[in-house]
């Protein structure tokens, strides 16, 4: 196996990692700013107060996006295991 097949798997890994990771750790950052500009305006300085909707956004995203998300690790996992046998010659 050469450097260049190495080093193209890991980008893809990568790739795939951030399609899967994105859009769930987005949620969670907007809902956390919004919740946050909400705190500030209203002066409640509950640490606490942003868990629950996060956890709610981001279980909504999860659910409506999952099956693009499953997917998407299904297909990078089936062409890697399709080109284990290329990978060793």
């Amino acid at each position: 196996m050469s450097p260049e097949q190495v080093m193209t798997i890991a980008y893809q890994g990568m790739r795939v990692t951030l399609y899967l990771a994105g859009p769930l750790l987005l949620t969670a950052l907007l809902i956390g700013l919004t919740v946050s500009l909400f705190q500030a305006a209203t002066q409640i300085n509950e640490m606490t107060l942003s868990f629950i909707p996060k956890i709610l956004g981001v279980v909504i995203v999860l659910v409506i996006i999952g099956p693009l998300l499953l997917q998407l690790i299904m297909d990078f996992t089936r062409e890697l295991f399709t080109n284990i046998p290329l990978m060793v010659s």
